[in-house]
C-alpha cells in the first residue's frame, strides 16, 4: 500500500492533539521568573538615595523561595535574572557618558556572578539551617566580585545598602561581609519561617528544629546589631581638629570638563578664598587643614608655575595646609595624587591612589578595545600608574587617612589607612562624570558604612557634590548640593581606637567563604549519595 503525504498529513490531522496548557498554567510557570526578577528590583530600591534599607529582607525572602529545590540550570537562569533586575538599574550611572554599551556590558558580566551564587543557593536549600549557608554563599559571592575581574568591582555589596538600616552597627563588628552577611541571612530566614508556617497551617505538621533555624537565622542578627551599637563612639579620644571641605564645582557636567582643567583650579580657588573672608567675618572657626576634592587641579601644581601660583595663593589666603587632588606626570608614569600643600612651605606630602578605576583611569584589553571602539581608547588615552603606599597625612596634630573616591568600595585601601595611624579619613571624589546620577549618593552611603567600620569621622570632598561631613557613627552632620559652589567647615573628633572590624581585617569574610565552602560541599556530598543509594 502507498502512502502519500496528503494521507500522512491527514492522519496527523485526525489524532487527537495534546489539550494547550491553560493560561493559568502558563502564568504558574513564569512566576519564579517574575518574583527572582521583582526580587532583584526590591533590592536595588534598597540602596540609596531612598532610605528603604528594609526592602532588602524581602529580597533575599523571594529570592530564597524562588531557589529552594531548582535544578542547576533554572537555577543559574533565576539567580541571573535577579542579578539583572537588581544591577540593570544600579549601575546606570556608569553609562552617563559613554553610552549603554559599556553599562549593558558591565551588567552582564557581574550578573553571572549572582547567577552561580544562585546554584549554590539551590543546592544548600534543602540542608538544616539552609539560610545560614544560602547567606555565606551569597557573602563568597561578592569576595569573588571585589577582586576579579581586573581587580574587582565591588559596587552593589548589600553592606553599601545599609548605611539607614538597624543592622549598620554590625560594621563595626566585621566589616562589609559580617554587616551584608546579617542582612542577607535575616532575608533568606525570614523566607524560610513564612514558608514553613504556610506549609505547617497546611500539613498541620512542622518541624520544631527547622522552625527554630529560621527563626535564630531573623534573631540572631537584629541581637547582634543591637549589641554591636556600643561599639559606635563620636567620642574624641584624640582630642579634635576643624576640618574644612571646599567644592569648586566645574564649569559644566560631564567628561569634556577635564578640557577646562584651569577653570575646575580656579573655582576651589575661588571657594577657598570666600573661605577665608567667612573665617575673617567670623561666620566659621578657623580651620586647622582644608581638603579639596579629587581633579581639583588636574594642572599639575609641581610642573607647571601657573597653576602652582594658584594652589600657593590659596593656601596663603586660608593660612592652612591645603590637600589638593591633582593629575601629575612623574618619571613617565600619570598618577592621581592628593598632594598636602603648606601655606609656608609648599608641597609637603604626596599620596597616589591605588585602586584606580578600569575603563576610566586605566584600559585593560586596550588593543581589542581599541579594535571594537577607537572612541574608548582615545578617552583613556594614558593609563594610570597605581600607587603602592597607604596615604595618611600629618598635619599638625591629626593624622588623616586618604582613600581617593574609588577607592572607598574597597575594603582594604580605607582600613589600611586606620592601620597606618589614622585618627580621620577623608574621601576626595570627583563625581561630575556622572552628573546628577545615583551613584554619588551610592558612594557617600560607602562612606557612612566606612566610617562606622572603623569609628572615625570621614569627610568627602567632592568637586560637583554631594561634599559631607560624617561621624563616627554614620550620620551626616553637613553636606552641600549638587553643582554648586560651596564650602563646610565642623570641627570633628580624632579617634585611635580600633574596632574588631579594623582589627581583623579580611579574616571575618575568608570564614565566611569557609562556611559557604562547607555547606555547598554538604550539599554535594548529600546529592551524591542519594544517587547512589537510588
Amino acid at each position: 500500500m502507498t502512502v502519500t503525504a496528503t494521507s500522512v498529513d491527514e492522519s496527523d490531522r485526525l489524532r487527537p492533539q495534546p489539550a494547550p496548557a491553560p493560561r493559568s498554567a502558563r502564568l504558574v510557570r513564569l512566576a519564579p521568573a517574575a518574583a527572582a526578577t521583582l526580587a532583584g528590583l526590591l533590592l536595588y530600591v534598597s540602596f540609596p538615595p531612598r532610605t528603604l534599607s528594609w526592602l532588602a529582607l524581602p529580597a533575599f525572602a523571594v529570592l530564597g523561595w524562588t531557589l529552594r529545590g531548582r535544578s542547576r540550570k533554572a537555577a543559574f537562569g533565576l539567580g541571573y535574572l535577579f542579578g539583572l533586575g537588581f544591577l540593570l538599574p544600579l549601575l546606570v550611572w556608569t553609562g552617563v557618558e559613554v553610552g549603554p554599551v559599556p553599562w549593558l556590558a558591565l551588567v552582564l558580566i557581574e550578573a553571572v556572578f549572582v547567577a552561580l551564587v544562585g546554584v549554590g543557593i539551590a543546592a544548600v536549600s534543602r540542608l538544616p539551617g539552609a539560610p545560614l549557608w544560602a547567606a555565606a554563599l551569597w557573602i563568597a559571592g561578592e569576595a569573588v566580585r571585589a577582586r576579579v575581574p581586573f581587580h574587582g568591582f565591588p559596587w552593589g555589596k548589600v553592606a553599601f545598602g545599609q548605611a539607614d538600616g538597624v543592622f549598620l552597627p554590625l560594621a563595626a563588628v566585621g566589616g562589609t561581609p559580617v554587616l551584608g552577611f546579617a542582612v542577607v541571612l535575616c532575608g533568606f530566614g525570614l523566607g524560610e519561617a513564612v514558608r514553613l508556617a504556610v506549609r505547617g497551617r497546611r500539613t498541620r505538621t512542622l518541624r520544631r528544629s527547622a522552625a527554630a533555624a529560621a527563626l535564630l537565622s531573623v534573631a540572631v542578627p537584629v541581637a547582634g546589631a543591637v549589641a554591636a551599637r556600643s561599639l559606635v563612639s563620636d567620642k574624641a579620644e584624640n582630642g579634635t581638629a576643624t576640618v574644612a571641605l571646599v567644592q569648586g564645582n566645574v564649569p559644566r557636567a560631564g567628561l569634556d570638563f577635564n578640557a577646562q582643567r584651569r577653570a575646575v583650579l580656579d573655582y576651589h580657588a575661588r571657594e577657598t578664598a570666600r573661605l577665608a573672608a567667612d573665617v575673617r567675618a567670623g561666620k566659621v572657626p578657623r580651620p586647622d587643614f582644608v581638603l579639596w576634592p579629587e581633579n581639583s587641579s588636574d594642572i599639575d601644581p609641581l610642573e607647571y608655575p601657573d597653576a602652582r601660583l594658584v594652589v600657593d595663593q590659596a593656601a596663603k589666603t586660608v593660612g592652612v595646609p591645603i590637600s589638593v587632588g591633582s593629575v601629575v606626570e612623574r618619571d613617565g608614569r600619570l598618577l592621581n595624587e592628593q598632594i598636602l600643600w603648606d601655606p609656608v612651605k609648599g608641597p609637603l606630602q604626596t599620596y597616589d591612589k591605588r585602586q584606580i578605576q578600569p575603563f576610566g583611569e586605566y584600559l585593560p584589553l586596550r588593543s581589542m578595545i581599541g579594535a571594537i571602539n577607537e572612541n574608548w581608547t582615545s578617552m583613556v588615552r594614558q593609563d594610570f600608574t597605581r600607587g603602592s603606599e597607604p596615604g595618611v597625612f600629618t598635619i599638625g596634630g591629626a593624622k588623616v587617612g586618604l582613600a581617593t573616591c574609588y577607592e572607598a568600595a574597597f575594603d582594604w585601601a580605607v582600613r589600611d589607612t586606620v592601620t597606618h595611624g589614622a585618627q580621620m579619613i577623608s574621601v576626595p571624589s570627583n563625581n561630575a562624570t556622572f552628573d546628577r546620577s545615583e551613584m554619588t549618593y551610592q558612594q557617600l552611603a560607602m562612606s557612612r558604612i566606612r566610617a562606622v567600620e572603623h569609628s572615625r569621622t570621614v569627610t568627602v570632598p567632592v568637586t560637583s557634590g554631594i561634599s559631607a561631613i560624617i561621624m563616627p557613627d554614620g550620620h551626616v552632620t553637613q553636606k552641600t548640593g549638587m553643582f554648586v559652589p560651596a564650602h563646610l567647615v565642623q570641627k570633628v573628633p580624632l579617634r585611635s581606637s580600633k574596632t574588631p572590624a579594623t582589627e581583623l581585617g579580611v579574616l571575618p569574610e575568608i570564614a565566611l567563604v569557609l562556611v559557604a565552602a562547607g555547606g555547598l560541599g554538604w550539599a554535594i556530598g548529600s546529592g551524591l549519595r542519594a544517587r547512589r543509594a537510588r
